[in-house]
């Protein structure tokens, strides 16, 4: 292949990529265009391969024992020693109405995501592999034994929440360091800080996605937490609501909180000067507050729909922390004023 052709198709690649984004996630899709352009290139590749291990995951017509498979042969993809366009032929027969038309173009197009991936820097590559590698074998280990009984107890529910979001946090920390050099000083810190950043926004996820999970077969809740309020979640409906049941939900509230505070404080240790990284991070967890908030507010909602922020909740989400920005202090009162009625550990 001449230099001129593999120039081409990395173009069309990157045009391809950079489509799709826009389909596949409405959050990414707003938050990565504010990185600077070399980090867009490598996070919105980095989330589109944790996005064809998610519709492995979320494929109802997957056995356990096939998602552990296709994980497999996923990371074998990764590592360029499974040929892609097999891979990704076999997954998408597999596809039901559970993909959208546009995660099935993804799963057919995987050759040309990983292509993209592999034209990264060595350092690139390496915090994109390992955060595939530990989503998809934790995807398919708690995937075998997804229940509607739920996580046994808060140590258990920590653990999911760190291999399916947890460990984005701290992939997006190793591009961030190798991206520039002055964040890189802050690299132990925010390392320290990163899975949690990750845990608060999919902690957020899990309590807004409870009935869909359910309808699914599955409920990521932790049960030790509902023990206290003498509630089973196997007796957990959207057409009964038990008091019990919102005691628990207030107490996973808290730790959501309790993480997102600790994504703030990542955020505040990114140079003020970094601001498309600062909104990058700030509209995610910004988002997440909100998100918390609607669910302690209206504890009695049956989908995600009715929990889901407004567009104009967005809008103000992104012209408050625009204007503060490079303001530590501005940002902090911001994020005490929008979560001060959440529940706290």
């Amino acid at each position: 292949m001449t230099v001129n052709t593999h120039s081409n198709l990395l173009s069309d690649d990157l045009a391809f990529q950079k489509e799709i984004l826009q389909d596949v996630s409405r959050t990414f899709a707003l938050t990565i265009p504010q990185l600077p352009p070399e980090l867009q290139i490598a996070v919105g590749n980095g989330y589109l391969l944790c996005r064809i291990t998610d519709t492995i995951e979320d494929e109802e017509a997957l056995s356990a024992i096939q998602k552990r498979e296709f994980c497999d042969r996923w990371l074998y993809v990764l590592k360029g020693k499974c040929d892609a366009k097999s891979f990704s032929e076999d997954l998408s027969n597999l596809l039901t109405l559970s993909a959208t038309e546009r995660e099935n173009d993804l799963i057919l197009n995987t050759y040309r995501v990983i292509r993209i991936t592999n034209s990264f820097s060595d350092a690139q590559q390496k915090a994109l592999h390992r955060c595939v590698s530990i989503m998809a074998d934790g995807m398919a280990e708690f995937q075998q034994a997804a229940s509607l009984e739920g996580l046994s107890d808060v140590d258990h529910f920590n653990r999911y929440c760190y291999h399916v979001a947890g460990v984005v946090g701290e992939m997006l920390t190793e591009l961030f360091c190798h991206y520039s050099p002055q964040i890189g000083e802050r690299r132990k810190d925010l390392f320290s800080l990163a899975a949690s950043f990750g845990q608060g926004l999919q902690t957020t996820n899990i309590l807004k996605d409870i009935w869909e999970d359910q309808r699914r077969g599955a409920c990521w809740l932790p049960q030790s937490v509902f023990d206290e309020s003498g509630f089973k979640l196997q007796m957990l409906s959207p057409d009964t609501m038990d008091p019990r049941f919102v005691e628990g939900l207030n107490s996973l509230i808290a730790i959501g909180h309790h993480h997102l505070k600790n994504a703030l404080r990542y955020t505040l240790m990114i140079p003020s000067h970094e601001t498309g990284i600062r909104r990058f991070c700030l509209w995610a967890l910004i988002m997440a507050v909100l998100t918390l908030q609607r669910i302690y507010e209206t504890p009695t909602f049956k989908s995600g729909q009715e929990v889901k922020i407004s567009r104009r909740a967005v809008k103000g989400v992104i012209i408050s922390t625009t204007a503060l920005s490079r303001s530590n202090t501005g940002l902090k009162l911001l994020f005490s004023n929008l979560s001060r009625r959440l529940p706290k550990i």
